[in-house]
């Protein structure tokens, strides 16, 4: 059978994908993430096995969950630092939740508030703004923000719930997976996305998408005329 191209598009803090889903496995990834169905419901299974059924579906970062194969889903991942990530962070707390309310939820609903939320400490958002160079350390981002590398990884746990080691690989994620939509090889990607080589993408992609570049690549590939990134 033919694979059903998604359309998937990429902002300010956040990414979005709208099609068919094949089974992910378990997996945790560094954004928040809202699956709406179409139709029906969304589901999610957190690592306790509890099933989550719902128009919507939340499910914060680092929560280790898993989805079944599915038809008619869109779904936002959205970075911590953002505005938007504020408002999921007060809904949903530490779990996975059912939230109906936004099936509704439209990209530009997201893209409007994917940018840094103004509750952060202006100094960890420079230094994030720094580390999504791929060249750049920490310690030399720190230093840029006018902080210690030891103080800035305590102020992104304390105000993004993360280390920042891991919002890092998914800006990485982010670029590779871009870089897949628009045509290029996985080996391509690889190096757009900073990884060490093929394998190194491979197992950061499977660790937090729960899939493998193979089957992203059919789930990305843009359906829409190049260049016509927001519309439908």
């Amino acid at each position: 059978m033919e694979a059903v191209a998604g359309r998937f598009v990429t902002g300010e803090g956040y990414a979005f994908y709208r099609g068919p889903s094949a089974g992910v496995g378990e997996h945790r990834h560094a954004a928040y993430q809202v699956t709406a169905a179409d139709v029906g419901e969304a589901v999610v299974v957190d690592e306790s096995g509890a099933c989550h059924r719902g128009a919507a579906v939340i499910v914060p970062p680092l929560v280790r969950h898993r989805m079944p194969a599915a038809a008619g889903l869109r779904t936002w991942f959205v970075e911590p630092q953002c505005a938007f990530a504020a408002v999921l962070r007060a809904r949903c707390g530490t779990g996975v939740t059912v939230a109906g309310d936004l099936r509704g939820l439209r990209e530009e609903d997201v893209r409007f508030a994917g940018r840094p939320s103004g509750a952060l400490d202006p100094r960890l958002l420079a230094a994030m703004e720094a580390l999504a160079r791929p060249d750049v350390r920490v310690a030399a981002a720190a230093a840029e923000a006018g902080l210690s590398p030891q103080r800035l990884r305590a102020l992104a746990v304390r105000q993004l719930g993360m280390p920042l080691a891991r919002w890092r690989i998914w800006r990485c994620l982010t670029r590779a997976a871009r870089a897949l939509s628009e045509g290029r090889s996985i080996a391509e990607a690889a190096v757009d996305g900073g990884f060490a080589d093929q394998a190194h993408f491979h197992r950061r992609l499977r660790e937090m998408i729960g899939l493998t570049p193979a089957a992203v690549v059919p789930m990305v590939r843009r359906s829409a005329p190049r260049g016509d990134v927001h519309g439908d």
